[in-house]
Parts: structure tokens; C-alpha cells; sequence
């Protein structure tokens, strides 16, 4: 298994084509795009949230509480098999700053640590602790497949602070039957045609020539979320 543990701020903003054409130059010259994004490419990531009978979890998120968690499971390949690697990963923002830490597990392990309660064995010291972390937040929380979520994402690191980071996200399908990661990638559109969902991701101040850029492009910072957002249009569907 691997683990990863994240502290940052995350600005979201939401833009169209336009702003997407002029402020791809900027990028390209302050920063480098992700291994997977080389050649202009992007690369594809595939969720399940997990959620209460009652949906307590993204009601209490739109409430815009001071500290909230939520529990996803991602994998960069479509459809997972039993045993690929996933990430079970527990996100908590509090006083607007993100800590996020994953471990991963095959897709089997995954649904059996979820379903029921089964943890995947490991050796590894920081990778129990996160795995009884989220075992903890499980049992406060009994949850099940609540949306699946999939998108597909450019993203880009700083030249000089790899702790700084951009990501733009679209073409986002979401769906609340048939939720598995072994099952092939559809759904419904969530964006309009041609909107982005460009997230920047810092551990510090924003730097100088991306808040003039912004301001020059007239991007504003907004509050979405992904999971918010199709949990509230399938309230409105109902």
C-alpha cells in the first residue's frame, strides 16, 4: 500500500472556454503540467462518495459548517479491476484549510473495508493509522455508495513549489445507480458545454502573476462542489 497526506487551501473558480484559451499560455509558462497531462493531454478520475441513509454528510457540507469530512474512493482507471489499485481517501476542511489522506487498497479490499468493516492488513505504521482513522469516521458514520462521480482533469505543479497546484476539471458525469468502479464510465453531464472548474491548490499566498491573470480575465473565486452540486439537482429531479 501508499499513502499520501495533504495540507493546503483550495480556491475553486468556474470558468468558461474563453477564460480556459487565455489563461492556458500562463500556465504552460509558470508552470509544468502533471506526469500524466505531457502534450497537452488530460487523464480521467473516477469516484465513489460514500454517504448516510439520510445524506447527513453533504447536508451538513452545504451548510457550510467550520469543520466537515467527507469519504470517497478513487481510481484512475475505468472499469477497476478486483484487484487494481484504488485510493480510499477521507477529506476534512476546517477553517478553510484541506487535509486530505488516502491510502491505497485494491478495489476489493476497498469494498470490503466499506461494506463491511473488513480493514485491509498492512505493516506499514502511518498506513494503519489512516486506515483506523477512517475505520473511526466509518463507525460514527455508517455509510454506503451514495454518487459516482467521474471527470476528466488537466492539471499543472509550480516550477519553483511543487506544493502549489492547478487543476481544471471537466466533462464531469455523475450517476446514483449502478455505482461501482468496475463498471464502465457514464452519466450525467453536470457543467454546461464548454465550463471548467478550475481549482488552485496552495499551501501559501497565491502568487502575484496568477491574481493578476485572474483579475485581467475577470475570473472570480467561487464555492462549488462536485458532489454538492449533483446532490442538490438530483433532489430537484425527485
Amino acid at each position: 500500500m501508499a499513502i499520501a497526506t495533504f495540507k493546503r487551501y483550495e480556491l475553486k473558480f468556474l470558468i468558461d472556454g474563453r477564460q480556459y484559451r487565455a489563461i492556458l499560455p500562463a500556465l504552460l509558462e509558470h508552470m509544468k503540467p502533471d506526469a500524466y497531462c505531457t502534450g497537452g493531454r488530460d487523464y480521467r478520475i473516477y469516484n465513489i462518495y460514500y454517504d448516510t441513509d439520510d445524506n447527513r454528510i453533504i447536508r451538513s457540507s452545504l451548510d457550510k459548517p467550520y469543520h466537515k469530512e467527507k469519504l470517497r474512493l478513487r481510481s484512475y482507471s475505468s472499469p477497476t479491476p478486483p484487484e487494481g489499485e484504488v485510493f480510499l481517501e477521507i477529506k476534512k476542511k476546517t477553517g478553510g484549510i484541506v487535509h486530505k489522506r488516502r491510502a491505497s487498497m485494491t478495489l476489493n479490499e476497498a469494498y470490503r473495508f466499506v461494506g463491511n468493516g473488513e480493514p485491509p492488513e498492512t505493516s506499514d505504521y502511518i498506513n494503519a493509522q489512516v486506515i483506523r482513522e477512517i475505520d473511526f469516521f466509518m463507525k460514527q458514520n455508517p455509510v454506503h455508495p451514495a454518487a459516482y462521480i467521474a471527470y476528466r482533469r488537466k492539471a499543472f505543479f509550480g516550477k519553483t513549489d511543487k506544493n502549489f497546484r492547478i487543476t481544471l476539471d471537466y466533462d464531469v458525469r455523475t450517476r446514483r445507480d449502478n455505482i461501482g468502479l468496475e463498471k464502465e464510465c457514464s452519466g450525467e453531464e453536470l457543467l454546461d458545454d464548454d465550463r471548467y472548474l478550475m481549482e488552485v491548490k496552495i499551501s501559501d499566498s497565491v502568487p502575484l502573476w496568477l491574481a493578476d491573470l485572474l483579475a485581467q480575465e475577470g475570473i472570480y473565486r467561487t464555492s462549488f462542489s462536485k458532489y454538492g452540486t449533483e446532490y442538490v439537482r438530483s433532489k430537484s429531479i425527485c
